[in-house]
């Protein structure tokens, strides 16, 4: 199945809400409030949601949505997952590192996942099958796709607040890893995760995070010949924290920073293997 449709339904709603999302970025009387999970959300995280769903409600309206702010609405084996802005904790200090996650989730598979960064100017996305791309829209994109970088001693990875780890007992374990590691930075959020589709980034472990934090970075990632897991190691959105890599250092993290083991952790997916073409281009509708 081709879900160029679906892709080009996610690039349409990152337009529509682009206007919102930057028009309140860095503005001076942007209101900012605690949920009882004492995270912040602002006004704009808000207004964003309501216009994606009021997009998919038109374009899709069969379709489940699940969202950061507003939950799930709907039911079936299709379902939309979205993440207004991704790294409010960024957005309401003024730091560009901030994005747009549009998922779409099919029988629990995610298989279209979009990023769309106004402040950076960049967006990423991939459908099932079709190869992850990046761009400033669909016009003029390019196919991306993972390193090969094989050995721990030569990655480059983005990790999250270290402290962070303590809550899975592996803080030294993280330090240890940072240590071994070539070079390591705290790229943050859905960026950590796209550098490692671009092949910028070898690794990136975090410890805690939400299904609508994850589930559009999966088909990118995958997409682009690397591997996105739970640190339980199996593969998705649905463990509460995750390591993307180029597949080629997955097993290794999983060993030093994993929970549990699977058969994953020790067999890369037949379909992962084979990196995408760069010459390919994006297929039509």
């Amino acid at each position: 199945m081709s879900y160029a449709d679906e892709v080009r339904i996610a690039h349409v709603i990152a337009d529509a809400v682009e206007p919102t999302t930057m028009g309140r970025f860095r503005a001076d009387d942007l209101v900012v409030n605690t949920k009882p999970d004492l995270t912040p959300v602002s006004d704009a995280d808000i207004a964003t949601e309501e216009i994606i769903r009021a997009q998919l409600k038109r374009a899709r309206p069969r379709d489940a949505v699940e969202g950061e702010e507003q939950g799930l609405v709907g039911s079936g084996p299709r379902r939309w997952i979205i993440d207004p802005i991704d790294g409010t904790k960024n957005y309401v200090r003024g730091l560009p590192v901030w994005a747009t996650l549009i998922a779409l989730v099919e029988n629990d598979e995610p298989v279209v996942g979009l990023v769309a960064a106004p402040a950076l100017g960049r967006r990423w996305w991939a459908g099932k099958g079709t190869g992850a791309w990046t761009g400033r829209n669909l016009q003029g994109a390019k196919r991306i796709h993972v390193s090969k970088v094989s050995d721990i001693e030569d990655a480059s990875m983005s990790y999250a607040n270290v402290r962070d780890w303590d809550a899975h007992g592996k803080r030294a374990a993280m330090l240890q890893l940072m240590d071994d590691v070539w070079r390591s930075r705290a790229y943050g959020d859905f960026w950590s995760h796209m550098l490692v589709a671009e092949g910028c980034v070898d690794i990136a472990p975090e410890p805690e995070l939400a299904t609508y934090d994850m589930a559009a970075l999966v088909p990118i990632v995958t997409e682009a010949g690397g591997r996105f897991t739970g640190l339980d190691g199996k593969s998705g959105c649905w463990s509460g924290n995750a390591v993307s890599s180029n597949g080629l250092l997955h097993d290794e993290v999983l060993r030093r920073l994993g929970t549990g083991s699977t058969q994953e952790t020790t067999q890369q997916p037949e379909e992962q293997a084979t990196r995408p073409s760069l010459g390919s281009s994006w297929p039509s509708a």
